[in-house]
């Protein structure tokens, strides 16, 4: 459905082109600039619709899930997920609010990328290979357990 809207927004402005070209306003500088302007819209609008039709068929596009991602989400409502360590970078907040760590974990080919209440630095070394538990608490991820391959 997405990708039928995205082509039916990209060939509308291609209209705008036709009715400039037949009208014969072409030639004239308004004609030519409005028909660069309407010719990159539709190219924009098009080339998204290519890349999301291209997402859809290999599976990996909104609609469809990565295995190399997925976490499994625990009996007791814990979420256990684990990759190789690639960065870990460190936010200080304001006084009252938590610290937050973004951790990236890799898995293959695609990154998978965590928000982390506190200081994630020590406890998650960069190139080592993780099995991470997770629990959220008050809207955050709190670390539970670590184990180190």
């Amino acid at each position: 459905m997405t990708v039928v809207l995205l082509l039916t927004l990209a060939g509308i402005p291609l209209l705008g082109v036709v009715w400039i070209v037949l009208f014969g306003a072409i030639t004239t500088v308004d004609g030519l600039f409005m028909s660069l302007i309407l010719l990159a819209m539709s190219g924009i609008v098009g080339t998204t619709a290519l890349f999301e039709l291209r997402h859809r068929i290999s599976g990996s596009g909104l609609g469809g899930s990565s295995s190399a991602n997925k976490a499994s989400l625990l009996s007791d409502g814990k979420v256990l997920t684990g990759g190789k360590v690639r960065e870990v970078v460190f936010f200080e907040s304001n006084v009252g609010e938590p610290n937050k760590s973004i951790v990236t974990l890799s898995r293959g080919e695609s990154p998978q990328t965590l928000v982390l209440e506190g200081d994630m630095r020590n406890a998650l070394p960069v190139g080592q290979t993780v099995a991470i538990t997770l629990r959220k608490e008050n809207g955050s991820n709190v670390l539970v357990n670590v184990s180190y391959s």
